[in-house]
């Protein structure tokens, strides 16, 4: 039996896409407010706001191509059972290959009934607007878990770190809640990994390869490829 590595992604991971980050000084943040683009009330207040922000996110991810760490990433799936938890709501660590990645924030390419969270529907890249309907009548919205909203994946994905025999976190501040808690659930015998090209705060034993994700994660991946043989 594989052993299973448990991968949390950021927006590090996607930003050699080109993929824009939140955080970041010339990030999304610095263009718009949570409150306008990032909450259930800010789209009641405009959903046209938030509406167009999300389809002009979608057409900057269909513009984009997985880089070198999505890609390294699906190298581990030939000695490993891998599984990708991911803050990101792109589709790049799907176009590369890999093949169980578990979103925690939501989807850019599928959409959701406005009165039924669970009713959900593949888009592609298709834009949302105004009058679009779900299946049963309500307005389409993004199918993006926004801030103040709960995290439908957490605790499948809790239940993935607590079987962790490696666990790599790759471009995220581990500032976001509840995301940035899944590491507690990870074994304190599990050797972890973090690739990031900021110092990122994590209170437990962590192999740190401070670079950005296209360097850092083969490294990652090299070595636990070596262990496997």
């Amino acid at each position: 039996m594989k052993k299973k590595v448990v991968v949390l992604t950021g927006a590090g991971v996607s930003a050699e896409s080109g993929i824009s980050t939140f955080r970041d000084s010339d990030g999304l943040w610095e263009h718009y407010r949570v409150e306008d683009v990032a909450t259930y009330d800010a789209y009641l207040r405009n959903p046209q706001l938030v509406l167009d922000f999300y389809n002009q996110r979608r057409r900057e991810l269909f513009k984009a191509e997985p880089n070198e760490a999505h890609r390294q990433l699906v190298r581990l799936e030939e000695k490993y059972d891998v599984h990708i938890v991911t803050q990101n709501i792109d589709n790049l660590h799907e176009r590369a290959g890999s093949t169980q990645v578990l979103h925690l924030h939501g989807e850019l390419t599928k959409g959701r009934s406005d009165k039924d969270d669970s009713l959900i529907v593949e888009i592609g890249n298709k834009e949302i607007h105004l009058g679009d309907k779900a299946p049963d009548g309500a307005q389409l919205r993004p199918h993006i878990v926004w801030f103040g909203e709960a995290v439908p994946n957490i605790e499948p994905a809790a239940e993935l770190c607590e079987r962790a025999d490696y666990f790599i976190v790759i471009g995220t501040s581990m500032a976001v809640y509840p995301a940035a808690g899944l590491i507690h659930y990870v074994p304190q015998s599990t050797p972890c990994y973090l690739v990031d090209p900021k110092a990122v705060p994590i209170s437990r034993p962590i192999t740190i390869f401070q670079e950005k994700a296209g360097t850092g994660v083969k490294k990652v991946v090299d070595q636990l490829l070596a262990l496997a043989q």
